[in-house]
């Protein structure tokens, strides 16, 4: 069985994106997608749903809004803010009312997976403790703390800064592991393109590290001109 989700996302294309980030975990499955929180109280109102992607800025009804009408209603599901509102009085109002995490766009994939991992500690400990002693209350507590955004990013800001040093300006380790992994897996030829899809990383941000990459010997790059139009870049392993 997996958990279901709500993405309350007015960007169409800021919600495909979350959907399909959604879709790489296992355990989650996308149950419905809303343009703003009016929408998604509707919703509500005959749905339930495990856990709530929920944007900041929306029209009619905004992410705040819809979190405090939420709560109003004692609506039981986790809620994990996504949002670009990254002012410490947005988040602070956002971790009052009891989000368990709080995604400031852009983020990686694997920073999108932690917070659903999160989720998972969460729910699995409440699961397995109908009643509560004061271990299952140290591991429900250590658990938000070990993957809360403040020592989350503070430790991943560190630990990149000290592994990008060996990188070029605009490469990261954590991307170009994933990208490599992409390789490990795919063989044969891959556009940038294809390669995007897979990882969830931007097509800009494919070039760069295809660039890198090709000049580091690792990848090998060339032109199919059996297109039908403009030729395509391919990419294969060497």
């Amino acid at each position: 069985m997996k958990y279901t989700v709500l993405i309350i996302e007015d960007d169409p294309m800021v919600s495909l994106i979350n959907s399909q980030y959604v879709a790489k975990h296992k355990d989650f499955t996308v149950k419905a997608t809303c343009r703003n929180g009016e929408e998604a109280l509707a919703f509500l109102e005959d749905n339930t749903v495990d856990l709530i992607l929920l944007d900041v800025f929306m029209p009619v009804m905004d992410g705040t809004q819809t979190l405090m009408a939420i709560r109003k209603k004692n609506i039981n599901t986790d809620v994990i803010m996504v949002t670009a509102a990254n002012n410490s009085a947005t988040i602070e109002e956002t971790m009052h009312l009891g989000v368990i995490d709080y995604l400031i766009k852009p983020f990686t994939l694997e920073r999108f997976m932690l917070a659903l991992d999160k989720f998972i500690s969460k729910r699995t400990v409440m699961q397995q403790n109908q009643v509560m002693d004061q271990s299952s209350v140290d591991k429900l507590i250590l658990s938000g703390q070990q993957n809360s955004p403040a020592v989350t990013e503070q430790n991943e800001t560190q630990r990149a800064a000290q592994e990008n040093t060996r990188f070029p300006k605009g490469i990261q380790k954590k991307t170009l592991s994933l990208i490599e992994a992409y390789f490990s897996k795919h063989t044969g030829w891959s556009t940038a393109d294809m390669i995007a899809e897979e990882t969830g990383v931007s097509i800009v941000t494919v070039r760069t590290y295809m660039n890198y990459l090709v000049s580091k010997k690792k990848i090998t790059q060339e032109l199919n001109y059996n297109t039908g139009g403009r030729p395509r870049v391919l990419f294969k392993k060497n």
